[in-house]
């Protein structure tokens, strides 16, 4: 597509033309929206640790460790079905109406179990205060899924990211206005609250009015349809959960608060590295649910050009990780947290195993099999919680640290083998392959130069940029030669 003028250039931004044109414009919404919410999130925790230290920052991330293992049952995987159903058939928009009453119940139902659970978990009353406004936040605040998943499906994420900003935009300022004129953890969990209800209110009224009309629908049946589908993604979101969770909610309990803060801190770092693959995945997701009821040869071509941004992201990330990560920290959080810089190179190691489980596990969900990502994901959620218990007593963050990289290990292994075996999709192909190569090799050209001391003793975030630069470019030009050779050689076959 041609861009002359500014309706070009609008309409290149806002409509959907081509599958690249519309892929591009998805991810740059997409970016542009997680990488303002995930960006001024880490600024604001990063102050949040900074000014009430690692035992109060231990508080409120214990509380939001225990409210999350509960989220999945307000939303129990219904949103990647209606992304999912209503890609491939418009008409199945009008069933929305109950599928948005639904999703009302299970949010209320939600919070009950949260608010009987707070008082097993811990005996702390601030604890448990901090765990009750929590959960209406965090209720209020993904509430908002089921919409998304409607505007995914119509591949107008640039709402979505509209909507993702302004949440982001009135969290923080909330936040920093509690921290710096009524700073404790009780009046922040407030603002993050207040700031959710308000952004909520405005997603809703502008979807109503702009994009569909919402009403409460109670239609058994279309309940009955869509619970059937989404149960194993909700199964697996609870064990996922576990996995990501229970650590921090077992160190609380255990009252290894001050862990439990410096803990959260590096894991939230790696939070933040996991952006570029919810981006990429929520771009492609539409385009592989549709080509799979299409074109075999195009969901093939769309997953490799999926996985080889994958890798091309991993790579640098987690060679980055481990090298800067003492610098990293103590750019961030200061010297107080530089126990949190032996689990962070732990954890980027498992980022980085995360972020190449993401298109297997679309693999999977797109061919129907998501009944078989439940039992991936309860394997690692059995594996997580009995390392937890073993190594946590034992080694602390440390312990939760190697229990999570255990377990990621043991899913991406899990879905490769259910990919090879119950999808359509061939992982192992001269792209994919020659992609680790050349992302590999360029990780090492990056290593070498940030590491050289005249380069290494200038400040962390010019170190990132210049890896950025090195890896980037020895990447494509490894990558044009791998291509050039797979043209070459598909010709002297013919």
């Amino acid at each position: 597509m041609n861009i002359r003028n500014f309706n070009d250039f609008k309409s290149f931004l806002f409509e959907n033309k081509t599958i690249k044109q519309t892929i591009f414009k998805n991810t740059f919404w997409l970016a542009i929206a997680e990488g303002t919410s995930k960006s001024f999130k880490l600024i604001l925790l990063i102050y949040v640790a900074r000014i009430l230290g690692a035992t109060e920052y231990g508080k409120f991330t214990f509380a939001l460790a225990f409210v999350s293992l509960f989220v999945i049952f307000s939303n129990f995987g219904l949103s990647r079905i209606v992304t999912r159903e209503f890609a491939r058939k418009k008409e199945k928009e009008k069933e929305f109406a109950s599928i948005f009453s639904l999703k009302v119940l299970l949010s209320l139902g939600t919070l009950i179990l949260i608010l009987g659970g707070s008082y097993f978990i811990t005996s702390d009353l601030l604890i448990q205060k901090l765990i009750w406004i929590l959960a209406v936040y965090i209720l209020v605040y993904t509430f908002s899924e089921i919409i998304y998943a409607f505007l995914e499906a119509r591949q107008q994420m640039q709402y979505e990211s509209l909507a993702k900003i302004l949440q982001a935009v009135l969290i923080t300022g909330a936040s920093f206005f509690v921290l710096f004129n009524f700073p404790s953890v009780k009046n922040l969990s407030y603002g993050y609250l207040f700031a959710s209800i308000i952004t909520l209110i405005s997603i809703l009224l502008f979807f109503h009015f702009k994009i569909f009309p919402l009403k409460i629908s109670f239609e058994k049946s279309i309940w009955k349809k869509f619970l059937l589908m989404s149960w194993p993604l909700a199964l697996g979101g609870i064990f996922a959960t576990i996995c990501s969770q229970i650590d921090s909610v077992m160190m609380g309990h255990l009252g290894m608060i001050t862990e439990t803060g410096w803990y959260n801190a590096s894991y939230k770092i790696a939070e933040v590295i996991l952006l570029p693959a919810g981006l990429i995945s929520a771009s492609f997701y539409p385009f592989l649910s549709k080509f799979f009821s299409e074109s075999r040869e195009k969901l093939q071509n769309t997953w490799n050009h999926y996985m080889k941004s994958i890798i091309f992201l991993a790579a640098p990330l987690v060679m980055g990780g481990i090298v800067l990560a003492p610098r990293i920290i103590d750019f961030i959080y200061g010297p107080d947290f530089n126990p949190s810089i032996l689990a962070f190179q732990i954890l980027i190691v498992m980022t980085g195993i995360m972020l190449l489980n993401s298109p297997f596990n679309q693999a999977l969900i797109i061919s129907n099999q998501q009944e078989k990502t439940f039992w991936i994901v309860l394997s690692g959620a059995i594996t997580n919680i009995i390392l937890n218990l073993i190594l946590i007593p034992m080694f602390s963050l440390y312990g939760a640290a190697v229990a999570s990289l255990i377990t990621f290990l043991l899913i991406f292994f899990l879905l490769v083998k259910f990919t090879l075996k119950f999808t359509s999709i061939r992982p192992f192909n001269f792209i994919i392959l020659s992609t680790i190569i050349g992302a590999i090799f360029s990780s090492g050209i990056m290593y070498f130069i940030i590491s050289q001391s005249v380069i290494s003793r200038f400040n962390v975030l010019f170190l990132v940029l210049i890896g950025a630069i090195v890896y980037s470019v020895s990447f494509f030009i490894v990558d044009k030669i791998s291509i050039k050779t797979y043209k070459i050689n598909r010709r002297r076959q013919i």
